[in-house]
């Protein structure tokens, strides 16, 4: 199995800026709270090395602890807001494929 890319340079800018700000974030909120490095790991059920990764903007922490540290210090609805509700519901209409996709037509086409 080829192993997972986690270089900064491969991620596009925008995304590495927002990791390194929801890190800082994190770090600050933890600090002005006065959550304590093991409480916060035992809350979120985590190592204090996967949150020292996640506090500096490392993007190969997964984005689901990411995502649990971020609720559990309260931040979750302002760090990351719902989809628009047009994203999460089906139109009922199917996608209709032409001959040639569904395998009728021309058949000397190749």
């Amino acid at each position: 199995m080829p192993k997972k890319s986690t270089d900064a340079d491969a991620l596009p800018t925008l995304v590495r800026e927002r990791l390194i700000a929801w890190g800082m974030v994190l770090r600050a909120e933890r600090l002005r709270q006065r959550i304590t490095i093991a409480d916060l790991c035992e809350r979120v059920g985590i190592s204090e090395a996967t949150l020292r990764r996640l506090e500096r903007g490392d993007p190969g922490a997964a984005a689901g602890t990411y995502l649990a540290t971020l609720l559990v210090l309260g931040l979750f609805d302002q760090a990351v807001p719902s989809l628009p509700a047009s994203l999460g519901t089906a139109t009922g209409q199917r996608v209709r494929h032409g001959k040639l996709e569904r395998g009728e037509g021309d058949g000397d086409y190749f």
